[in-house]
């Protein structure tokens, strides 16, 4: 079962992502990549209504340690951030990394998944 966590911000949309860009850098997570993904389907004639981006991200220091833990933990990285808006605000969603990691059946990787989760969740919350 996937396990999300989300959280409505107050800021308008661009502002959201502008800020959680920031956060990300205070604990060392780099964004690889913002995916627009309304304007790729509109490249592709496709029209969508809803505002959405996903930003994948990355703690290279912890994505090296979490590899070495078992290296098919490489399936999940790096962490994918959605932002939303809705009612003219920036939604924050994620799915939690401790549940993906489960998957694994891994006791090391437990723990650390947990630690990645909950500092993913104080950045979210700063925003």
């Amino acid at each position: 079962m996937i396990q999300e966590y989300a959280r409505t911000t107050n800021l308008p949309y661009e502002e959201t992502i502008s800020m959680l860009k920031d956060r990300l850098m205070e604990e060392k997570f780099g964004v690889l990549i913002a995916i627009d993904l309304p304007q790729k389907f509109k490249e592709k004639g496709l029209e969508a209504t809803e505002k959405f981006t996903i930003l994948e991200v990355c703690n290279p220091f912890e994505a090296f340690k979490a590899v070495g833990f078992d290296p098919r933990v490489v399936y999940f990285l790096p962490c994918k951030l959605i932002v939303r808006e809705k009612d003219s605000v920036g939604v924050i969603e994620m799915i939690r990394p401790s549940g993906m990691i489960a998957e694994l059946q891994n006791k090391s990787l437990d723990e650390f998944a947990l630690d990645i989760e909950q500092t993913l969740i104080r950045v979210i919350e700063k925003v």
